[in-house]
């Protein structure tokens, strides 16, 4: 898969749109009952789940190293409201500035997965929200698509490592199957396993670690760690406790 901005601009700019111009299925599930406010996308692509955000009412960021992607999301958009910003996700820098964090398939290896999730984490203003969403490392025998590098793959523990010592409280962390086909009717519908880390809590705000499952919906009220060993992510609502606090 493309590895750097002028590949991805090359592969936007081949094709009307990448990705659907619908928001990912997890993203609507699992943000839809959080109070709007203000948002991030980062890694955002096309900017179809920014978009969806921006129309449910959050002030929206989204950003992205793609300078095609964006434009092609400013069209998409239309009228509503989305601030486009071209930025890399691993030195991405506006400290506690959002009440959500998504961070929606972005398949990076660890090295640079572990400084966007920092980044996504350090960008999350006193209870806020951070969803993650990705293909899980079983997705290459168990699943269909996605990208068939395992070095881009990751599990849930990944992810919650990458967060180290940092204070939040987990609210879920697991793999959930995803119908996938060609949208046409024209092939079967296959399987895609992705994995979902979901709450971390930092005194309200979300990140990738607090309590429950996979696609949880953050909830002021944490409830106890229930992540599994083995699973993988796909989504991942959290909320960011105040550094002064435990985890």
């Amino acid at each position: 898969m493309p590895v750097d901005a002028d590949d991805w601009d090359e592969r936007y700019a081949a094709t009307e749109l990448v990705w659907s111009a619908e928001p990912n299925q997890f993203v609507a599930a699992e943000l839809g009952g959080l109070t709007p406010g203000r948002a991030l996308d980062l890694a955002a692509g096309e900017g179809r789940n920014a978009i969806w955000l921006a129309r449910h009412g959050w002030q929206v960021t989204a950003a992205d190293f793609s300078q095609v992607a964006l434009d092609k999301g400013r069209r998409l958009a239309g009228d509503t409201p989305v601030r486009w910003v071209r930025a890399d996700a691993t030195t991405w820098s506006e400290p506690s500035a959002y009440d959500l964090v998504l961070l929606a398939y972005l398949q990076l290896p660890a090295e640079q997965r572990r400084a966007a999730v920092r980044a996504a984490y350090d960008s999350l203003a006193s209870g806020g929200t951070l969803f993650l969403v990705a293909h899980d490392s079983t997705n290459l025998t168990e699943g269909t698509g996605g990208p068939q590098d395992p070095a881009v793959l990751m599990t849930a523990e990944d992810v919650l490592a990458d967060l180290g010592d940092l204070p939040y409280e987990l609210v879920r962390a697991e793999r959930v199957a995803r119908l996938v086909g060609d949208w046409h009717g024209e092939e079967a519908a296959r399987t895609s396993v992705d994995g979902a880390c979901a709450c971390v809590w930092l005194c309200g705000c979300g990140v990738c670690a607090a309590g429950g499952g996979a696609w949880a919906t953050p909830s002021i009220r944490a409830p106890s760690c229930q992540c599994v060993s083995s699973q993988p992510i796909a989504a991942t609502p959290s909320r960011k406790q105040n550094r002064a606090s435990n985890a």
